[in-house]
């Protein structure tokens, strides 16, 4: 696609990335001066800035409106922009929003990574993405949809057991206990004994059960 044709129009290298997210760099092959398209893509609303050097493409759907993703899918598609669609894990709090078991909105999104990464605050609202390290094939997830498109996402019985193991991590303690609790009234009994014994994690399955008690 020509530079100076149609910049109203994502070209469709950029709009088929995972999560429709990408950073400036991922733009050369297809603007030579990828940054100043992507700042009249973002003036037009074609675009839309999720933290520094992270853009979404609007879906087409929503253009003409004041759109953005949701925290979770912002969070997945920054973390797969970076790492890579099949190294990326919603975890701990997030997962937990993802599955229905904490109801109100958090600032602060988690992410399982291979690499340690330092956070991205967003540009677009008050929130933070936090990133873990973790052999993120070795975790037990699932993947769900979001408006961005599908994510791999811890299942319910690795989510609580995360919880247990860290319930800080996130910054919804408050919340964690209801979390926990939602999420072992749908866990299988046996997938969770698994998890709990492949990973390590016995004692925050314990936990788990003495918070919720």
């Amino acid at each position: 696609m020509a530079e100076t044709a149609h910049v109203t129009a994502v070209p469709r290298e950029l709009a088929a990335l995972p999560l429709r997210t990408f950073r400036p760099e991922q733009a050369t092959g297809v603007y030579t001066q990828p940054r100043v398209q992507l700042r009249r893509l973002q003036e037009r609303g074609a675009v839309h800035r999720l933290a520094h050097g992270y853009y979404v493409v609007v879906p087409q759907e929503n253009l003409g409106e004041a759109w953005m993703p949701t925290l979770e899918a912002a969070a997945a598609g920054i973390a797969t922009a970076h790492f890579g669609a099949d190294h990326v894990v919603l975890m701990g709090v997030t997962a937990a929003r993802m599955h229905g078991a904490i109801p109100r909105a958090i600032s602060t999104a988690v992410v399982a990574v291979p690499a340690q990464r330092n956070a991205i605050a967003l540009a677009d609202r008050d929130a933070t993405v936090r990133f873990v390290k973790r052999d993120t094939a070795a975790l037990d997830a699932e993947a769900m949809p979001t408006e961005l498109g599908r994510v791999l996402v811890t299942t319910p019985e690795q989510t609580l057991l995360d919880l247990a193991r860290r319930p800080t991590l996130g910054r919804a303690e408050d919340q964690v206990d209801e979390a926990i609790r939602a999420l072992l009234a749908r866990a299988e009994p046996d997938t969770l004994e698994r998890i709990a014994d492949t990973q390590r994690l016995r004692a925050a399955l314990t936990r788990a059960r003495e918070r919720t008690a």
